[in-house]
């Protein structure tokens, strides 16, 4: 049945978009919309529970978090690649396999809270003021909550917490990366760059959503985890529209490019996509051993020059925004600030919904008035190389002047930049590669390679806030050669796709 003409004069009132194309852009934003309210809904239960256990363990969580995708990365592209089921419902599974999940963690939850041991972690308000922003990170945590640490409480409780902070980052990232895969795989570079904003913003829109219901239901405590798991079968629901209704178009779409796979393969050779690929599939014919499908993904990277500069460039990503998450962030500003001004839990969890709400508006007006503009006219290459700049910038500024107003401006301007230029430029990036590389290697790479990176940066942090002598400016600018190196990988990659999108276009032949 047609959309009403109605909603379709709203959607191309905000976006340039064809009639065929409304209905899974619409499901594609909505989709994204119930992902990252499920997300959000939780995220402060998360955190609390994560501070009621130490912010110390940190770093620990996210050496686990790598070891947890780890294993489920190559499941994930497992099930894209069981023959007898379609990509679509493959996510849709997806999504309903972690809205279960859900339901099992709010009942270990209450299991857990009822045999929870030890003083309460509860924050005290009179042991930390605000004159004391800039003392010692360690103290000031000893200060706030002396009951933190893992064994101040049940194993229970500890196992609970400390899985569900493991899991809900896992959840993200496997939902939101397979969700892009299935979009990606309908659209191409020129849809994508019309098509994107649109997209990405109902993703804020979800975010925002479930920000401010986090906050005004705070008071619901784990119950938040019900209200999420609701939400992420709705988004499995919204997944199954995720297609051109003329599904010719999208299956020639798939084969120009299968074509012109190879043509990434040599960084300094470019050839016609149907010559290249008529030399490539002989090739791959003998070359590509049997393996197992789980190792597939990390085959294809390796074996494309073009994934491994993508794989690079999202690594670097990882690593200093993580490192900046490390340092300011939650380190810092979670602990001196956070913790100082709410004296409890539920507390906590609304400040935390409120900083994500107040993000979330600028995200959202900058996707709908700038993404398709900056992707359309100034191009990927723009897009990709602003993150290095504004981290750049970042750090820069938190070193000459370390205050939290330097750190909340910072932060805003980081994630700002990220959701309304740089993520839909990234994801633009894998509009030139073929369906078996969107399905599994572009999961290997947001998934494992963010965890990487985030691994990578707990422990660069660790070793230089000990070497520097807990010094903010001095750990800022020694970063800063990281951020030269991510924005050169930027410039080429972005060249580089630009490059492929004529090809596949047929502007280049």
């Amino acid at each position: 049945m047609p959309l009403p003409s109605r909603v379709e004069a709203i959607v191309s009132s905000i976006v340039i978009v064809h009639p065929r194309e409304i209905p899974a852009l619409l499901h594609s934003s909505l989709c994204f919309f119930f992902v990252l309210s499920a997300y959000f809904v939780i995220l402060p239960l998360r955190d609390e529970g994560a501070i009621s256990l130490g912010l110390g363990n940190l770093p620990s969580l996210f050496v686990g978090s790598l070891l947890l995708t780890l294993i489920a990365a190559p499941l994930t592209t497992t099930i894209f690649s069981v023959p007898n089921i379609s990509k679509g419902r493959a996510l849709v599974f997806i999504h309903r396999f972690f809205s279960i999940s859900l339901l099992l963690f709010f009942v270990s939850w209450h299991a857990s809270s009822r045999e929870r041991s030890g003083p309460s972690s509860e924050v005290s308000a009179s042991y930390t003021t605000p004159s004391e922003e800039n003392s010692n990170l360690s103290a000031v945590e000893d200060k706030i909550n002396p009951s933190s640490g893992w064994g101040n409480h049940g194993l229970l409780y500890v196992s609970v917490r400390v899985l569900l902070f493991l899991w809900v980052a896992l959840m993200n990232l496997i939902t939101v990366s397979s969700t892009w895969a299935r979009v990606i795989d309908i659209m191409d570079n020129e849809s994508g760059s019309r098509l994107f904003g649109f997209i990405g913003a109902g993703a804020t829109f979800g975010q925002l959503f479930g920000s401010l219901f986090a906050a005004g239901m705070a008071w619901l405590g784990p119950y938040l985890l019900l209200f999420s798991a609701l939400l992420m079968e709705l988004a499995a629901q919204s997944a199954k529209g995720i297609y051109f209704e003329n599904g010719q178009e999208s299956e020639e779409l798939s084969l120009i490019r299968d074509e012109t796979s190879a043509v990434h393969v040599e960084a300094n050779e470019i050839e016609t996509p149907r010559s290249k690929a008529s030399s490539s599939n002989s090739q791959e014919s003998m070359v590509k051993p049997h393996m197992c499908v789980i190792l597939e993904g990390l085959y294809l990277i390796m074996k494309s020059a073009y994934l491994r500069y993508v794989s690079t460039f999202l690594g670097l990503s990882a690593v200093i925004s993580s490192f900046f998450y490390f340092q300011v962030y939650f380190l810092w500003k979670k602990v001196t600030i956070i913790a100082s001004s709410t004296a409890s839990s539920l507390g906590r969890r609304k400040l935390f919904a409120e900083i994500n709400s107040l993000i979330a508006v600028f995200i959202l007006v900058g996707q709908l008035t700038l993404t398709a503009r900056i992707l359309t006219f100034a191009g990927v290459t723009t897009a990709i190389c602003a993150a290095p700049v504004v981290a750049f910038s970042n750090l820069i500024v938190i070193a000459i002047w370390p205050t939290w107003i330097a750190v909340a401006v910072s932060e805003i301007l980081r994630k700002v930049n990220t959701y309304v230029v740089t993520r839909p430029g990234r994801e633009l990036l894998f509009t030139v590669v073929s369906e078996e590389e969107k399905y599994k290697a572009k999961i290997c790479i947001d998934v494992i390679v963010q965890r990487l990176g985030d691994a990578t940066a707990a422990g660069m942090f660790k070793l230089l806030f000990g070497t520097l002598k807990e010094s903010v400016s001095m750990i800022s600018l020694a970063i800063l050669p990281f951020c030269v190196i991510w924005f050169c990988i930027a410039f080429h990659l972005g060249q580089r796709q630009s490059h492929l999108a004529k090809v596949l276009s047929g502007s280049i032949t």
